[in-house]
């Protein structure tokens, strides 16, 4: 899959999933006001927003057909629920995801920053094990360590999905199911990608638009499941 630019709502909105899921396993999948609610946190966020509910909406769902995420609602379930795919879809691993979630959540960080921010999600043992996660994460296109501005005695470190809040729009985000005349103008500089490892079943069958058709089919139930308690509840006052 190719890696472009995740607007500053998609971010936040894929950190916070990855976040909660590591945190709070017993909420997890996320419904939409929970999913606000952790977007619009005070704590451990930076910038701190306050999105509505059309706002957080639009943003999970573009990460659904871009593959980073899905809807994840039962048929027993009348709330409409969203858990992340970045495992899979950037192939991280766990300290790998912990690192790039917080650098989403806080922006760029020192390692020694990130290795107390990811403590909640993974236990690093010292500085160069976060070193070794961040050089890992440069090879595959999701971050990179920052110039040292004047007075600044540490190296610190963005992540690449996208520009901070407030800065110049830039290329969309641009998925395997897209097509060329989709992604960026040939006036921007070419995304990412993330380097080709081992042939797996999911690669091979283009997992944004596998996923895509999954979260489709997930929303038509979940419609399916409200409008049928809704029903019974008229049922139930007519009788």
């Amino acid at each position: 899959m190719h890696i472009g630019e995740l607007t500053p709502p998609e971010q936040r909105v894929l950190g916070c999933l990855i976040e909660k899921r590591f945190t709070t396993p017993e909420q997890y999948p996320l419904t939409l006001n929970a999913l606000r609610l952790a977007c619009n946190q005070s704590t451990n966020r930076d910038p701190v927003v306050s999105y509505d509910e059309d706002t957080v909406r639009e943003a999970a769902q573009r990460l659904s057909r871009y593959g980073l995420a899905r809807l994840a609602s039962g048929h027993s379930s009348r709330a409409t629920k969203y858990r992340h795919l970045a495992e899979d879809a950037l192939g991280l691993d766990q300290p790998q995801l912990a690192t790039l979630c917080v650098l989403l959540l806080r922006g760029p960080q020192t390692p020694g920053e990130l290795k107390g921010r990811t403590d909640r999600m993974v236990r690093f043992e010292s500085l160069q094990a976060v070193e070794e996660v961040l050089a890992a994460l440069g090879e595959r296109g999701y971050a990179r360590r920052l110039e040292r501005r004047p007075g600044q005695k540490e190296d610190r470190f963005e992540h690449l999905l996208g520009a901070a809040a407030g800065a110049p729009a830039a290329a969309p985000f641009m998925s395997a199911v897209e097509g060329p005349g989709d992604g960026p103008s040939t006036e921007r500089p070419p995304p990412a990608t993330a380097p080709a490892g081992p042939a797996t079943p999911r690669a091979s069958a283009s997992p944004a638009a596998m996923d895509g058709l999954v979260a489709r089919l997930d929303a038509l139930e979940a419609e399916v499941a409200r409008l049928g308690a809704e029903l019974r509840q008229l049922r139930e006052l007519l009788d």
